[in-house]
């Protein structure tokens, strides 16, 4: 039985000109703006963080600020462990300052991270780390 193995001798004499990326594998090549696979997890996470909040936000949380606030972003940062939030107030909500809102979440931060823990299935519940966004 004869070998199926390409020789790279046989590979090069099929070329007029031999170019840096002749040789290689095309499926390792692969352009930077591409995300990886690790990235399609981590944004998969942040969106199913997101969809949390937003339910938590929207009605199971007991406090009136709270209630009035909406999840902009969920980002990595730096990693998946730790994830920052960006919520805004509603548009409808009476003016909060961005203080008060900052220390209400800081208040609710655990049971936020509990509910978090509880809707996405990893070994560790990511840590919550909360921006507050004045509405424009």
């Amino acid at each position: 039985m004869t070998s199926k193995r390409i020789r790279r001798k046989d590979l090069l004499s099929g070329c007029s000109d031999i170019g840096p990326q002749d040789g290689i594998d095309p499926r390792l090549d692969r352009p930077e703006d591409n995300p990886a696979a690790g990235d399609r997890k981590q944004q998969q996470l942040c969106g199913q963080v997101a969809r949390t909040l937003a339910s938590l936000f929207a009605g199971e949380c007991g406090d009136d600020v709270l209630r009035d606030l909406l999840v902009e972003s969920v980002v990595p940062a730096p990693s998946s462990a730790r994830l920052l939030v960006t919520v805004i107030l509603a548009p409808t909500a009476p003016a909060v300052s961005p203080d008060m809102i900052a220390e209400r979440l800081d208040r609710a931060r655990g049971l936020l991270r509990s509910e978090v823990a509880a809707a996405v299935v990893r070994r560790r519940a990511p840590d919550l780390v909360f921006r507050v966004v004045q509405r424009p």
